[in-house]
């Protein structure tokens, strides 16, 4: 696909990215509203817009005014049978727009004198340790802007179908402390999820008060915010947005993320209209002005950052941005904080100083379109009140001017990593090649060098530097204007590969891997209710032959051992688990972000006969199964036991059924798949194979 490379680097694996420029499909005809048109035409106009042609299953978006609502609406499908429709009140999940609620608790308790941001955080969590002992520098603010050093996400058992389980909120100290940090605190802020669960413990430890309770004491009720909660507070399904995956036919089960302070809440856009009266109205009493203020400072300048470009991503105090583009270009400040789960997608987007903000939420689509449609609102609605004259046409970098590339440059050219992938960058010719050794589906994208020292594509649109910067690494820097037709231009500025040092192997080391490439591992300590399972969350081990001092990210450090390296400001360092690799009963495991993987070496075929039964071992591990020729095409059904389900994927990894996600008991089985059961130790599951 055209510049989907570049897309890879410049949104540098964000949750659910925006749509490429290539993959955008045209607006519709008479999508652009009329002149003269109502504001709130147009959001509809625009919401129309997301649902039908934008892979969103529903929106539900508003805006508020001077701490007025004064435009509200949703778009699209709802329940299966069509018998709730969408309303102002219909709930979704708004993912790490949570953090904003861990964050404004924080500053709560720093305005009552009882957290400092800069002293550290061991003082209020003395029981907070890790195998690094740089972890005693880390300060709440380091939680709070991103730049802990901790290496991301413990995501063992947080994606859960109706289930609100406490596991990693109680289990997050106890994961930290066999972790060691990717970076000395403070060093440069890269998006980290377990800094938000560890403020969530933070205001829990110094207030007293579950984090639920202290959010509805101090947010929610003084502000009139009567459909936001947690999972704690016991939701009824029937009040949330409805899921749905593409490969499954029925409407989903409600996600719960049980990571409260990093990504559990569920709202509407009107609640969190009336939440950004925190940050634009100094007499609402709850949050102090001087608070609201610190939190919107530019965070992200602490540390290793490139130099100041148009953006989405420019951290504050929570916020993923303090100088959200295109607002910029008006003389305008905007913030903004996004978020996305599984299924569920939100953008808060709020003006301070014009005591405006906009909120979207979706099923399906993704946080970068919600967020586009915000500035959209945001805009139409400055530009109805004669803030603005008019809105700004999409930008460019401008026709490129070739140039030849300079021979002293070819020295940069390797192998470069960011989180989850190695990229192969050459320098020949007039520009740069770039190509994912380990995902061959997608070809080489190409650049070329132009006079002002920059890499750019055709349509002026992608520009890319190599930066060597003052901690001695070199990086692939971004800077990106994406179009979405009928919906604006986002922009992008990122550090998103690092290159890679050569890592030569020992004889040992080298045998090790090489025994265990291509190879995949199954994950075994997912409880039976995860989401992960619908998703086919397994391991596969890739290393590039001639680059062979790594797998995937990482840096091979021993025969079971390998851990990143990298160093990259924002996205592109994030979630850097290390892989460790110990054998057991005759079996090779995987452990990694508190996730315990086994290989596909140790998973038998399913037995083919008619009648069989598996059981769930005390240990608790799921059992994995391949599918047999001898059972393939066969119809298995199941008898459920109460606390446990299965999953059956195709070849391709993609599910066939699910007891737990669309309620399967019975499913034929697909040739060259596989089979998950899951559940409480000492589960039974009994099966039965028939032809049909």
């Amino acid at each position: 696909m055209k510049k989907r490379i570049a897309w890879m680097l410049a949104a540098a694996l964000v949750a659910t990215p925006v749509l490429p420029v290539s993959a955008a499909p045209s607006a519709p005809q008479g999508a652009a509203p009329a002149q003269g048109q109502g504001l709130e035409r147009i959001a509809a106009d625009k919401a129309r817009l997301l649902t039908e042609q934008y892979g969103t299953v529903s929106v539900q978006y508003a805006l508020i005014d001077e701490g007025s609502i004064v435009v509200s609406g949703q778009n699209g499908k709802n329940d299966e049978q069509g018998k709730i429709p969408l309303a102002a009140d219909t709930m979704y999940g708004i993912g790490s727009v949570s953090k904003m609620f861990a964050a404004a608790a924080v500053m709560k308790l720093v305005d009552e004198g009882k957290i400092d941001l800069d002293v550290p955080l061991v003082q209020y969590m003395p029981d907070f340790t890790m195998k690094d002992e740089r972890h005693k520098q880390i300060t709440p603010r380091m939680l709070l802007n991103h730049s802990s050093g901790l290496p991301g996400s413990s995501l063992n058992n947080v994606f859960l179908f109706e289930d609100p389980d406490s596991y990693a909120h109680d289990t997050l100290l106890q994961q930290l402390a066999e972790q060691s940090l990717k970076a000395d605190p403070g060093a440069f802020s890269v998006y980290c999820n377990d800094g938000f669960t560890l403020a969530e413990l933070l205001v829990e430890r110094v207030s007293g008060i579950a984090f639920t309770a202290f959010v509805h004491q101090h947010f929610t009720d003084p502000l009139g915010m009567e459909h936001t909660k947690t999972p704690a507070d016991g939701v009824d399904p029937a009040r949330m947005a409805g899921l749905y995956f593409p490969a499954m036919a029925r409407q989903l089960p409600n996600e719960t993320v049980n990571i409260f302070g990093a990504g559990g809440i569920y709202s509407t856009a009107e609640d969190l209209a009336r939440f950004s009266q925190l940050f634009t109205d100094e007499e609402q009493g709850i949050l102090s002005a001087e608070a609201a203020e610190a939190m919107e400072q530019p965070e992200y300048k602490r540390g290793l950052w490139p130099e100041e470009a148009d953006n989405s991503i420019d951290y504050g105090l929570g916020w993923d941005s303090v100088r959200l583009y295109p607002f910029g270009d008006y003389g305008i400040q905007a913030l903004t904080k996004g978020g996305d789960t599984m299924f569920y997608h939100a953008s808060l987007v709020v003006l301070p100083e014009q005591d405006m903000a906009a909120a979207v939420l979706s099923s399906g689509g993704s946080s970068s379109t919600a967020q586009l449609l915000a500035n959209q609102i945001l805009l139409e609605a400055l530009k109805e009140k004669g803030e603005i004259p008019d809105i700004k046409p999409d930008k460019s970098f401008g026709k490129p001017a070739p140039a030849p590339l300079p021979a002293g440059m070819k020295k940069l050219a390797g192998y470069y990593g960011m989180s989850g992938q190695l990229a192969k960058v050459e320098l020949k010719g007039d520009g740069m090649s770039v190509t994912l050794p380990n995902a061959p589906e997608y070809p080489a994208e190409k650049y070329m060098y132009t006079a002002d020292g920059t890499f750019m594509d055709e349509a002026g649109t992608v520009k890319i530097e190599l930066v060597k910067e003052t901690n001695g690494q070199t990086y692939v820097w971004v800077r990106q204007y994406i179009s979405v037709p009928g919906l604006g231009q986002t922009a992008l500025s990122h550090y998103t590969m690092q290159k890679l040092a050569s890592n030569p192997l020992p004889r040992e080391t080298a045998s090790a891997w090489a025994k265990r490439e291509g190879k995949t591992y199954y994950p075994l300590n997912e409880k039976y209710t995860s989401m992960l399972y619908l998703l086919n969350p397994k391991q596969d081990i890739r290393r590039v032959v001639e680059f062979g001092g790594y797998a995937n990210d990482k840096q091979i450090t021993g025969p079971n051992s390998a851990a990143s390296r990298l160093q990259i400001p924002a996205m592109g360092g994030r979630d850097l688990a290390a892989y460790r690799f110990y054998r057991q009963a005759g079996a090779e495991y995987l452990e990694s972000a508190g996730i315990r993987y086994i290989s596909e070496d140790a998973v038998k075929p399913l037995h083919p006969g008619k009648q069989s039964a598996v059981t769930v071992k005390q240990d608790g591990h799921a059992r994995w199964f391949t599918i047999p020729a001898a059972a393939a095409g066969k119809t298995m059904t199941v008898k459920l036991p109460a606390a446990g389900g299965f999953t059956v994927y195709d070849a391709a990894g993609l599910p066939a059924g699910s007891s737990v996600a669309i309620g399967t008991t019975s499913v034929a089985l697909p040739a060259g798949g596989t089979v998950v059961f899951a559940g409480e130790p000492g589960s039974a599951f009994g099966i039965t194979l028939s032809r049909k």
